[in-house]
């Protein structure tokens, strides 16, 4: 199994992009409607190959780093 990840970038403009890596299935749509929440808007979103493919049953944890 594939680590599941996001990606979370922030330019210099406060321009916010998220990417998943890993998360199969319709349940990386679920992360991207979390992240426009926090944020509080959504320019635009674009599905991945890995959105089409089937999802996986298993137990997500979150760690978060920080990558300056």
């Amino acid at each position: 199994m594939a680590q599941e990840e996001l990606e979370i970038e922030i330019d210099a403009a406060g321009k916010v992009t998220m990417r998943t890596k890993g998360i199969k299935g319709p349940v990386c749509m679920q992360y991207a409607d979390l992240l426009a929440q926090i944020v509080g808007r959504e320019e635009s979103r674009e599905k991945t190959h890995e959105h089409f493919e089937a999802e996986e049953h298993v137990q997500r944890r979150v760690d978060v780093k920080q990558m300056r």
